[in-house]
Order: structure tokens, then sequence, then C-alpha cells
């Protein structure tokens, strides 16, 4: 259950589920999408808990209840709330005043850059916190700018002439900003519209020192956060699956809804304990605790998929619109994780310092 005394969790999963009772179909386009994610924002959901100031898995909770309804609308609604919270880290809350819709772009593919200069003669760009609020001038191209045509503001990392990485937010309703129709061609995920952006001579604002957005502890904090959508997606698969179970099934489906119980069991335990490492430590770095619970829920959200698909056959496919939604975006989706890279990542860290990992329970990557 969530915490009675969290009332913004309350408040965030009252907003759901009414959304969620008015129609349980995932958005096929991008004016629906956009719809429901208004609709939370004047709610009052998206001001969930704080990353690692002890209600994490409150957080996470509501960032799977949307998944399970949508997962168009969290990669939205997760962006929007992690844009929020990254900019309290900052001490800029103030950017983000009424009733703005946020995305966070933060891919760094190599055809497209932000190049973020001075705006004017205004010299060199400040390096340190006391930069946040400084006008700057963005030019370049942002790639996978998901929400794009939907939203009323970004932050959004750029470059300056020192190849520092700057972080920046900005209005996209001005001159300088182009939202194209292009840069996405798959068909999971196709509402998010997450396309490539332009900016010419567009003005934005710096958040943070340089590298202020890499280098903070909430980076990889909300990096495991993304873990909870993933896990909100597989849940609503395996929904599906245990309603027809109830309705009565062979004992190959009732084999795949044992299985898909063992995994979505397994990954909420993870889940459960990541978000508690994050509130117990809540200035170290999760790297290790968010890589772990990604790589976890890249597999379960993968197999969940395949129980569910073996066996519901093509019929869920063809005559359950949520099914067919689900099953398409969530294996976009979680190709946001770096899969067999992330897994020697994780093996090489374990190599070095698996004796001197901090877990819950003392040191060692394995405590029970």
């Amino acid at each position: 259950m969530l915490q009675g005394k969290d009332h913004s969790s309350v408040s965030s999963h009252r907003a759901i589920a009414e959304l969620r009772a008015a129609d349980d179909s995932p958005a096929t386009d991008s004016s629906t999408l956009a719809s429901r994610l208004r609709y939370l924002i004047e709610a009052g959901a998206d001001r969930l808990p704080l990353p690692g100031q002890g209600n994490t898995l409150s957080r996470w909770r509501a960032l799977a209840d949307v998944a399970s309804l949508d997962l168009g609308l969290v990669k939205l609604f997760e962006g929007h709330t992690d844009s929020l919270a990254i900019l309290a880290e900052h001490d800029a809350a103030w950017l983000a005043s009424g009733a703005s819709s946020w995305g966070m772009w933060a891919a760094e593919p190599p055809f497209a850059k932000v190049r973020v200069s001075p705006r004017g003669d205004e010299g060199e760009l400040p390096a340190g916190q006391d930069a946040t609020g400084i006008e700057v001038r963005l030019d370049g191209v942002k790639a996978w700018c998901s929400g794009a045509p939907m939203l009323s503001h970004a932050l959004l990392t750029a470059w300056d002439d020192d190849q520092q990485q700057r972080l920046v937010a900005i209005s996209l309703d001005q001159p300088g900003v182009t939202v194209t129709n292009e840069g996405w061609q798959a068909v999971g995920m196709a509402a998010t519209a997450s396309v490539d952006v332009h900016f010419e001579a567009a003005i934005g604002q710096l958040v943070g020192p340089c590298n202020g957005y890499l280098d903070r502890p909430g980076f990889w904090q909300g990096g495991a956060g993304i873990a909870a959508c993933w896990f909100g997606g597989a849940r609503r698969l395996g929904e599906v699956l245990e309603e027809r179970g109830e309705r009565g099934g062979d004992g190959h489906l009732l084999a795949h809804l044992g299985a898909v119980d063992v995994l979505l069991g397994a990954a909420s335990s993870v889940l459960r304990e990541a978000a508690e490492w994050i509130d117990t430590y809540p200035r170290e770095d999760a790297w290790h605790v968010a890589q772990r619970a990604r790589s976890m829920l890249d597999t379960v959200a993968s197999d969940v998929l395949g129980h569910c698909s073996r066996a519901l056959g093509a019929g869920a496919y063809c005559r359950n619109a949520a099914f067919a939604r689900m099953a398409a975006d969530l294996p976009v989706f979680i190709r946001q994780n770096h899969a067999e890279r992330d897994l020697e990542a994780l093996g090489r860290y374990l190599a070095e310092r698996r004796s001197r990992i901090q877990t819950l329970r003392g040191h060692g990557a394995w405590s029970l």
C-alpha cells in the first residue's frame, strides 16, 4: 500500500486511478497522450516525493502505476517529474512555475549536438553553481526529444566551447526552437513523438555548474526509477495473463502464469531494496544499485512478454488493444538499457571492488 503520511503520493495514486477508470487503454496518438499528461499535472500528481528523501519507493510506485496504464505516458511523466527533481536538486525549482510541462533531453548521439554559448557579448559562461539562471544561447540539433510537440519546457544537455557539458532550461515556445517530425521510425512508443529538435539562437537558462547533470547523486537515483517504469509495463502484461488464467486455462497457460509470478515477484524485491538503499545512502553514488535494477528489469520485462505471448497466442495481439500496445512499446522502451554493455560494466565493477560494495546489510555485493 502507499504510505498514508505521503500525501503527494496518495494524490498521485488517486489521479492515476481516475485516469485509468476513464480509459484503461494506452494512447495511440500524441494528442491523447498530451491530454493525459496535462490531466496528471493539473491534478498535482506530478508532485512526487523527491528521490533519496525517505519516500523513494512511493515515487517509484507512482511511476509504475502510470506505466501500467500507458508506457508512452510514463515516458513523458517520468521525464517531467525527473526534471522537477533535477531543478530541486540544483536549488532551481523556481524555474518550473505554474502548470508547465517539462522534458528531460540528455541523449548525446554523435550525429546530433547542441552548443551553448553566452548570450550576446556577455563573455565566458560561469562554471559554478551560481551560473543557475544566467541566460545563454543554444544552437544545434537535439535527438530523441520525447514529447517535444506537447511540452512547454525542457531541460537539455549542451556543450560549451571548452567541451564541458552544461544543463540548460528552455521554453519551447520561442522562434529559435523548431520541433521537427524527424528522427523516430519505431512503431513502439510512437505516440511520444521522440523527434529531433533544432535550435537556432534559442534562449535558455543555465542550471547548475559544469557537468551538473551527471555529477550529482540524483542522476543514478533517477536512472533506477526508469526500472520502475519497465516494471509497470511488464506488470500490465502479466495482469492480462492473470485475468485469462482466472477464467480457466490449461497446464501450459498456468505454467507461464507461474513463471510470470516468479519474475515479477523477484523484480519487485529488487526495486524495493534499491529504493531502500537510496533512502539510506542519499548522498552516495547509486550506480551499482541502479544498474542492477535496470538490468534485472530489462531481463524480467523481456521474459514476461515472452511468457505472456506464448501463453495467450496471437489473439491477445489482435483483439486486446492494451496488450498489443504494451507489447509494441515495452521492447522499445527497455532498449534505453544497454544490455550486455551494462552487464559487462557491472561485472567489471564487481570484479574490482566486490568486498567493498556497501549494501543495506554490510559490505559485500551478495549479502543476505
